[in-house]
């Protein structure tokens, strides 16, 4: 079935905003500038306060959610389902996970190439699924087996491709293997937050522009209130800031003033993650959850492009195997293989068999995507 004009524009506006979200969150930490009190010129290493730019924009959604609401109650019939009642401290936990892996996504981010960072993030898949069948109960099909199998490759092979080549010309050898293994941590922690919102949230069937708000509010207050006692931890050589603490923000801010630039990459950051958001439950809405993760892998592939054309890493055939390997991991473990079988003649169902209602459920073996998809 062909696409409509609004389908295509969803689909492109989520590849679009969700490249612009990694790229810019990249493109801010690539830049140099003065910090305060004259002090020399130093890269703009600030995750905790990009985190809370991240946060900002899911908040946003919150916004979004009012603005929907308020035209649906103009309509003479209402599309939108009644609010139903429910305890925002829900939101908590999965919201303090979501800030943990984030703030550790940021930070591996200085220290990785904006293309590995995004393939790893592929290994949520291994974590939600053995955290799926120890807390809820799940029985993993084989090919979710074999695809968290086939995910593990692809790790090691995107790995070994960031010792072998020196892709990333900013960063030593010894930070750009930290940075991977950071990023693998924090999806440990991305698939608790998995599993606490399939437990305590979905079964109250929160609108997902609400849900993503509430977390993105949770986020925000909690993650800007941090920032005053990260100004006073010292944090040594881990940290870019001349006074050596863990969050300098005024730090940040002179910086943003010497060098405008950087301000554009954070605000490319904070818009694309509520668009990336809005789009991508959208899609899953009106064309499929399928959709949403095909277009999610080539979101890796555009980044990756970028990333060689502006010079931010050079190319590593290596890489290309990894991300191939992690694709058909994720396919596995989401059930794409079986459209694929169900087309053989031996292996081809009745027509009233297939349904499109299907292809809209979560593909993460029975689990719903996180909500908040990129962070």
């Amino acid at each position: 079935m062909a696409w409509t004009k609004y389908q295509l524009f969803l689909a492109g506006l989520m590849l679009l905003t969700g490249s612009i979200n990694t790229l810019s969150a990249k493109w801010a930490d690539n830049f140099t500038a003065g910090g305060c009190g004259g002090s020399a010129e130093h890269s703009f290493q600030h995750p905790f306060l990009q985190a809370v730019g991240m946060f900002l924009g899911e908040f946003s959604c919150l916004a979004a959610f009012y603005i929907l609401v308020c035209r649906e109650r103009q309509r003479a019939e209402p599309s939108l389902a009644p609010t139903q009642p429910f305890n925002p401290l829900l939101f908590l936990p999965p919201a303090l996970c979501d800030m943990t892996g984030t703030s550790i996504m940021y930070v591996a981010l200085n220290m990785t190439s904006a293309s590995s960072f995004q393939m790893l993030r592929g290994a949520v898949i291994i974590f939600t699924g053995l955290l799926s069948v120890a807390f809820l109960g799940r029985k993993l099909v084989p090919s979710q087996w074999l695809g968290i199998l086939v995910t593990m490759a692809g790790l090691v092979v995107v790995g070994l491709a960031d010792m072998l080549g020196t892709r990333d010309k900013t960063h030593k050898l010894s930070e750009v293997i930290t940075g991977d293994l950071l990023i693998i941590m924090a999806q440990v922690i991305v698939a608790i937050q998995m599993v606490l919102e399939e437990k305590f949230i979905y079964k109250h069937d929160v609108h997902p522009l609400r849900a993503v708000g509430t977390e993105g509010f949770f986020g925000f207050v909690i993650l800007s209130l941090l920032l005053i006692p990260m100004y006073y931890i010292p944090a040594g050589s881990f940290s870019g800031s001349p006074r050596q603490v863990l969050e300098d923000t005024p730090d940040a801010f002179c910086q943003i003033g010497r060098q405008p630039l950087i301000a554009l990459a954070l605000a490319g950051n904070i818009s694309s993650i509520a668009f990336f958001n809005f789009a991508g439950i959208s899609v899953t809405k009106e064309i499929s959850a399928t959709t949403r993760m095909v277009l999610d892998s080539l979101r890796t592939v555009v980044i990756w492009a970028v990333s060689l054309a502006v010079g931010w890493e050079t190319f590593h055939g290596l890489e290309i195997l990894g991300f191939l390997i992690l694709l058909t991991g994720a396919a596995l473990y989401n059930g794409l293989h079986q459209p694929l079988l169900a087309r053989l003649p031996w292996r081809r169902p009745p027509a009233d068999a297939v349904g499109s209602e299907a292809e809209r459920e979560n593909l993460l073996g029975g689990e719903r995507a996180p909500i908040n998809g990129d962070s």
